[in-house]
């Protein structure tokens, strides 16, 4: 019988105890890993990895850590990114090739993006919405009054969030000569551009925005839509909890990721199931 103080690496008649050197708390968390049942060989890949394993990038104002398959192999389609961004602070405008799907954890933000054909986007997102930028739509994300926190997911197990292509990267690599025309302004608008090796803001220190009516850009290009209120979603309830779920059916924006809000009961158990055609992260 495996102890509540000190679970040890026995099952029935076979194992032993663990002397240690040991991380009690750690084997306390996974007792199938200490303990496995007997239907497991050991062959499979590791199928878990936990955010609070993994790097955290500190920035002026806010912070963002990642797991992709290179902390956890067995994704390789899809990765993930959990990011804070103080009241304020902004994720600088930002695009990727892959696509960014994005489940509000914490406070609100007001995310801002233009698509390929000039349409703009403008909104304020709370706990429970959800964002989807297609690959290659710049796009940025600003905390608001409280802050906020987010998971972002990626369509691409080898995404890496440090690998993202900034503005401040596209300005640092221009001649400003260049950034001026481009801008129509003097080149000295451009002459305190920063130069060391950190030339990017990443995350950096705002002012926190006005209302978002006073936010607005009046486009003639018209306007698109990024985000989706699932938090305002009707669940559908079963005997063990209830779930609900959100595709390109209900978001459009979102081709590339699907994701089911699942929520079980005490004692409640989500069926065996398998999916043919694709991940579950």
């Amino acid at each position: 019988m495996k102890s509540e103080i000190s679970p040890e690496p026995i099952q029935g008649n076979v194992g032993g105890t663990d002397p240690g050197p040991r991380n009690i708390e750690l084997d306390r968390q996974n007792p199938d890993v200490l303990t496995p049942p007997r239907t497991d060989h050991g062959t499979l890949p590791n199928l878990k990895f936990s955010f609070g394993m993994a790097h955290n990038r500190l920035q002026g104002a806010g912070w963002a850590r990642q797991v992709t398959m290179r902390e956890l192999p067995a994704a390789t389609t899809l990765a993930g990114v959990n990011m804070r961004l103080n009241p304020g602070g902004i994720r600088e405008l930002h695009w990727h090739k892959q696509a960014e799907w994005a489940y509000m954890l914490d406070g609100r933000a007001r995310i801002s993006a233009v698509d390929q054909d000039g349409r703009n986007f403008l909104d304020d997102v709370g706990v429970g919405d959800l964002w989807n930028f297609p690959a290659g739509v710049p796009h940025s994300i600003q905390g608001l009054e409280e802050g906020c926190e987010f998971l972002l997911v990626f369509d691409d197990g080898s995404f890496s969030e440090d690998a993202t292509f900034l503005l401040t990267d596209w300005f640092a690599h221009t001649p400003k000569e260049v950034l001026a025309k481009n801008f129509g302004v003097s080149e000295t608008d451009f002459a305190n551009l920063p130069t060391d090796i950190d030339r990017t803001r990443y995350i950096f220190h705002g002012e926190i925005p006005p209302s978002i009516s006073s936010d607005m850009v009046s486009d003639s290009y018209g306007e698109r839509s990024f985000s989706y209120p699932f938090s305002t979603q009707q669940s559908v309830k079963t005997s063990g909890g209830k779930v609900r779920i959100v595709d390109s059916t209900t978001f459009p924006a979102a081709s590339t990721i699907a994701a089911g809000l699942v929520e079980i009961e005490p004692g409640g158990m989500r069926e065996m199931h398998w999916h043919p055609n694709s991940e579950e992260w």
